[in-house]
């Protein structure tokens, strides 16, 4: 005769432990089911299992619900913070129960336990991770030197720690170093993704709007672009717009450009008031709108990218070169919107390197129209070219020794750069 013992508890840890204290790990667990509000299970000691006989076995017992309790207590673990959302099966007869896996669903401290070791595991991952990447590239520049040289000159261009390990790690067979820069050059113009001439925009005509942080040369662009508008089509042809209205002398600015061109200026305040201006200009072969410069963090971001996605109008975001790659990279993201038709990027002179402007543009695939490089009104404006942006870029490579990356370092910055960038996987390598 089975000595069948029954245990109940609040819950199925409770309940697990009872069983493992009375009859030990090895107990063959034969039920497990929910009786008002409790947790029921069924067990049986292990050594009862193997006199069992044909007349003592249980016509309904399904050998699926036998398991010893060192593996019910894995499930339980794992089950208890898998998220399940599919109710348990009702239970059919006595020794029928729903799986171990459909228990109750834990209490604040379980899961606040179970979340702290996830951080821990990811923790514990991470630094797995760094240290390997770290023996990785310590080998790679015992046995392939050249490659080590290529990545110092790729991050004293500006260019992101990522995208120059993306790259380096995909360079064909080559054992020369300027095989191998010459390559990673043509990679990266091929990426980088240019208007091819004047007529791209001042032909097509449009509605423009230029924004961007503050201080990066909306103003100034846009009167650079406004000059060539009318060198091409004359006064007539074109109409200024400004929704600057918080600084001083924002709009004045504009106006005196607007005066040595022969264009009249608008001041609009709102998304109103600038369809009713677009409806007034409707004739006009291109409309520039000068928009108010603001820091990428300001909630009005939001208000005027909206402002101007409702007029229908297309944006070019200018960028500062001498800006650093995470700052580039939150402004794009914050005046994305709807959408970008391309980019200006400004402030070619001041920067001493373009590696991490020219690194976001290729990230976010963005169209870059013009590079401007002073603040002459239309001299410093050009449009831009692939081939010249990248060579400037490495021609800019930092000379400093205090910003330059030693042998040992290498190692230790690789170790610290995720693989598992998905804008990097998009970077067309053929």
């Amino acid at each position: 005769m089975m000595n069948v013992k029954k245990f109940t508890a609040p819950s199925s840890r409770e309940a697990l432990h009872k069983l493992r204290d009375a009859m030990g790990p090895e107990a063959v667990i034969i039920s497990n089911r929910n009786v008002n509000g409790m947790v029921e299970i069924l067990a049986l000691a292990e050594d009862e299992m193997s006199h069992l006989n044909e007349s003592d076995a249980l016509p309904e017992f399904e050998p699926r619900r036998v398991q010893k309790v060192e593996s019910v207590a894995q499930s339980l673990v794992s089950s208890r913070f898998a998220n399940k959302k599919k109710p348990p099966e009702p239970v059919s007869h006595q020794f029928s129960a729903p799986e171990v896996t459909a228990v109750s669903a834990p209490t604040a401290p379980e899961l606040s336990g179970a979340l702290e070791l996830m951080s821990e595991l990811r923790s514990m991952r991470g630094m797995m991770e760094a240290q390997l990447a770290e023996i990785s590239w310590g080998n790679t520049q015992r046995k392939e030197p050249f490659k080590a040289e290529m990545l110092r000159e790729m991050l004293s261009t500006g260019f992101s720690p990522g995208l120059s390990r993306y790259l380096i790690e995909n360079l064909p067979a080559t054992q020369d170093f300027k095989q191998g820069i010459a390559w990673i050059k043509a990679i990266l113009a091929k990426n980088l993704s240019t208007i091819s001439c004047d007529s791209d925009m001042l032909e097509k005509g449009g509605v423009f709007a230029l924004v961007g942080p503050t201080g990066v040369g909306k103003t100034t662009t846009t009167a650079k672009l406004a000059a060539r508008c009318v060198m091409r089509h004359g006064a007539s042809k074109l109409a200024l717009i400004t929704t600057d209205g918080y600084r001083i002398g924002g709009y004045e600015q504009l106006r005196i450009y607007g005066k040595i061109l022969g264009v009249m200026v608008h001041a609009v305040k709102d998304e109103a008031d600038l369809k009713i201006a677009l409806s007034e200009l409707k004739n006009k072969h291109t409309v520039l709108i000068d928009t108010v410069g603001m820091s990428q963090r300001d909630r009005l971001v939001s208000e005027q990218v909206a402002m101007l996605s409702g007029a229908n109008v297309k944006k070019l975001l200018c960028l500062n070169a001498t800006s650093t790659g995470e700052t580039i990279n939150e402004v794009i993201r914050s005046y994305r919107g709807s959408g970008l038709t391309g980019c200006i990027v400004t402030k070619m002179d001041e920067a001493a390197s373009i590696g991490a402007v020219l690194d976001a543009i290729i990230r976010h695939k963005l169209t870059t129209y013009y590079l401007a490089n002073g603040q002459r009104v239309p001299e410093d404006l050009h449009i831009a070219n692939q081939q010249y942006l990248i060579d400037h870029a490495f021609k800019l490579k930092r000379q400093q020794p205090a910003f330059q990356y030693q042998d040992d370092e290498l190692p230790m910055m690789m170790a610290n750069v995720s693989k598992q960038d998905r804008q990097l996987r998009e970077v067309s390598l053929g």
